[in-house]
């Protein structure tokens, strides 16, 4: 028993007897904040550990710590932890709290699932990972050393083409930074430079460096171009060390990027933790999407605790204005961070079945893979959905579908997950036979 049940029955004691029937209603609401878990017991544990990168689209867990969110939902002892690298983070989940890990991340949307399917654990023993929400579309970049300024690389790669080869010739190596291997960046990376005919496995070595260092090694010369979230593109212009060749929106409108990962262990020993953690996580969503909270929504991920960098490094892009660093510059781009608004933390089965098929493109993860078992293991949409429900969330804005269906790339690729043999076999660069 939890002391916020006990703290409830004591209350409802004492009022009864006093004859209060209004003050044990108000006791009530008092236990369980914004009705959460009224009708039954509350959470089973009123804490969790929770790591994160420091990037823009961690936001949410900012907010839901900074605003009491968690607390309101019966979880005060909720911790939220820096971790060093996508690499560390993927270790402190394998330990899990118990072992002085954590217990859930911000993370890559991929990884949950190369972590359950043993992909990328030490000795390849599966640590089952379950994604229950979406944290974030659009808004990561891809930026270019300033070696390239004058061929204003954008969203066509093909003057890089020319450009890495004459260098290669030259004895000099050539290097794209991505965050972690078969994640988002990696992903939107490889998919960008292949487009224009670049193979990112022979034409040019691509390499890991954490998130928060991407800059200071783009200074001195580590990479040739890079794919990273947000502040740190941004960060980059300001630091005159490279420059915005796009930002992966226009790759792909509207694509999905981290999530809300949880140990499966930990949300089944917890469910009614897990629906509480949710509920703070998806109000924190709605928070942060609104357009007059985005000055404050800088300023709190600014700070040291969290990301440790000049408000302006944030506070343009989330609000949609994009300067390049080219010359080039957006104003109110819809292609801005989404965190609530066109479904954007609804975990749609499609974008899972997307990123295990171009993992499974680029031979990261087996052609035999049973994608749709391997989803079923992962994909909590239906706790998103229970979430929703006792949020009172509009009809308007649950999805009739768990999947987003037709997705259209910026050089024409279309993937259906109806048919996504059909997408393998139109891609001209693959590591596989489709």
């Amino acid at each position: 028993m939890t002391r916020s049940r006990g703290t409830a029955r004591t209350f409802t004691r004492r009022q009864t007897l006093q004859g209060g029937a209004a003050a044990l209603i108000a006791a009530v609401k008092s236990s369980f904040p914004a009705g959460a878990f009224a009708e039954g017991a509350g959470p089973e544990t009123k804490a969790a550990k929770l790591g994160f990168i420091a990037l823009t689209d961690a936001a949410p867990l900012f907010v839901a710590k900074e605003k009491g969110l968690f607390a309101k939902y019966g979880m005060p002892d909720v911790e939220v932890e820096k971790q060093a690298s996508w690499g560390t983070t993927r270790d402190n989940l394998v330990l899990g709290s118990q072992g002085n890990g954590i217990d859930g991340a911000h993370i890559l949307t991929p990884m949950p699932y190369l972590m359950t399917a043993g992909l990328v654990t030490q000795n390849n023993v599966p640590t089952p990972v379950q994604i229950l929400a979406r944290l974030d579309l659009n808004c990561q970049g891809i930026s270019v050393a300033n070696e390239y300024a004058d061929l204003k690389i954008g969203l066509d790669a093909t003057p890089l083409q020319a450009a890495l080869a004459k260098k290669k010739a030259a004895g000099k190596s050539v290097k794209a930074a991505m965050t972690f291997p078969g994640g988002t960046h990696d992903l939107w990376i490889r998919y960008w430079m292949a487009a224009a005919g670049i193979d990112p496995d022979k034409d040019i070595e691509t390499i890991v460096v954490p998130p928060p260092q991407m800059v200071a090694n783009m200074k001195v010369g580590t990479m040739d171009c890079l794919c990273v979230g947000e502040p740190w593109n941004e960060q980059l212009i300001h630091q005159q060390a490279g420059y915005s060749a796009l930002t992966t929106g226009e790759i792909w409108k509207d694509h999905p990027e981290k999530v809300l990962g949880m140990r499966a262990e930990w949300v089944e020993k917890n469910p009614r933790a897990a629906k509480a953690l949710l509920m703070a996580v998806l109000e924190a969503l709605q928070w942060c999407d609104k357009n007059e909270n985005k000055d404050e929504l800088a300023v709190i991920s600014a700070k040291r605790q969290w990301m440790n960098v000049p408000v302006a490094d944030i506070g343009e892009r989330i609000k949609g204005n994009f300067d390049y660093g080219n010359g080039r510059v957006e104003k109110s781009s819809p292609l801005l961070m989404k965190f609530w608004r066109d479904h954007a933390s609804y975990p749609f089965q499609s974008h899972d079945l997307w990123f295990l098929m171009e993992n499974i493109r680029w031979g990261k993860v087996p052609q035999s893979t049973d994608t749709k078992a391997l989803i079923a293991k992962v994909n909590r949409e239906d706790l998103w959905r229970e979430a929703a429900k006792a949020l009172n969330v509009s009809a308007s804005d649950i999805p009739a579908s768990t999947s987003r269906g037709k997705e259209t790339f910026f050089d024409g690729k279309v993937f259906d997950p109806e048919n996504p043999s059909l997408y393998l076999r139109s891609l001209s660069i693959k590591r596989i036979d489709a």
